[in-house]
């Protein structure tokens, strides 16, 4: 009997730590993004044994200096990819962990196919004395290629945990369990005998999309407002809006809530037809944020359970296609 063939699997590197090097073993300074993909590829040979791969080199930089044309090209290629290749099992995007969760969500609204994407990612540089990018990159490629994953949205996928890209979060700076999930928890396992699978994604995402890159030239401008104590919001809000953004994202203490200020500054912009769209989320990283009576009558947006970054996104891509409130309040409610 002919042995079957493995799953096709396409590798697209972006950098981050776990393409890093340090000048010691032991060091947590280190240099991310200092590998190529197929040099990531080729220090793990266990790879061959669960897939064939082919990897391509989208950028090489650190997460924190990700930036929206990256995600264009990376969303660009992977349809251009699942397009021209029936046959790929799924791709797997090497990313740094500081900003993956941004550009897993983003993926997850922009990709036009029920195919598996999975991101991973490391905690430790190739050169630690215990590095975690191997295993996760093998896991994410054993992911990948399972037909369980088709379906699922956009997958994150570290510390053997599989990961929803709408859910996720990064919670920890250097330990490696640092991806969570909140309250909702993660989809599954990637465990020696199998990928294993107790929960999907309920919410909107990929190929039930309405969301697509092509659709649009640029994102509009969104910011992150911080809710705290005394908070001088007005001269940020004030000085962003000066600067052609078009959105703002509270990060609202307990339930999303705002200060009596940052009330004042939606209803002072309202009155003078600006156009700018506001969005509650909040700090706590847990819980939905609901519609409040006070707040929706300002125009307010909630973010469910959105955490700000996310809701930012969100509202970019909302904003790309539309300025009309109730039009954003059902995709807010619907992804």
């Amino acid at each position: 009997m002919p042995e079957q063939a493995l799953p096709r699997i396409a590798i697209l590197a972006t950098g981050g730590t776990i393409a890093g090097r340090a000048g010691s073993s032991l060091s947590h300074e280190y240099k991310a993004a200092s590998a190529t993909g197929a040099e990531l590829v080729d220090a793990v040979p266990e790879l061959a044994r669960v897939a064939d791969v082919q990897v391509e080199q989208i950028c090489n930089i650190a997460s924190s200096n990700m930036v929206f044309a990256v995600w264009r090209s990376l969303a660009a290629r992977i349809d251009a990819l699942f397009s021209g290749d029936p046959g790929l099992a799924g791709i797997v995007v090497t990313h740094g962990t500081n900003t993956l969760e941004e550009t897993a969500w983003f993926l997850n609204l922009t990709v036009r196919h029920d195919r598996p994407v999975v991101l991973v990612g490391s905690q430790r540089p190739a050169t630690a004395l215990s590095p975690d990018g191997p295993l996760n990159l093998v896991n994410a490629v054993r992911v990948a290629a399972s037909p369980a994953s088709r379906g699922r949205g956009v997958l994150v996928m570290l510390n053997d945990e599989i990961n929803a890209a709408r859910d996720v979060t990064k919670t920890n700076t250097y330990r490696v369990e640092t991806f969570k999930s909140g309250d909702l928890g993660f989809l599954g396992y990637a465990d020696a005998d199998t990928v294993a699978y107790y929960r999907r994604p309920e919410k909107r995402h990929t190929v039930h999309s309405e969301f697509a890159t092509g659709s649009f030239a640029a994102l509009p401008k969104v910011e992150i407002v911080y809710g705290c104590v005394e908070s001088d919001a007005r001269v940020v809000i004030d000085a962003l809006q000066a600067a052609g953004t078009r959105g703002f994202v509270f990060t609202g203490t307990g339930a999303g809530m705002l200060s009596d200020v940052e009330k004042e500054i939606v209803q002072q912009s309202n009155a003078r037809g600006s156009g700018i769209v506001f969005v509650r989320s909040n700090r706590l990283g847990n819980g939905r944020v609901l519609p409040h009576k006070e707040h929706d009558d300002l125009g307010i947006v909630p973010a469910d359970n959105l955490n700000p970054q996310k809701a930012r996104i969100l509202l970019m891509l909302a904003l790309a296609q539309t300025d009309d409130l109730s039009e954003i309040r059902r995709m807010f409610s619907e992804y």
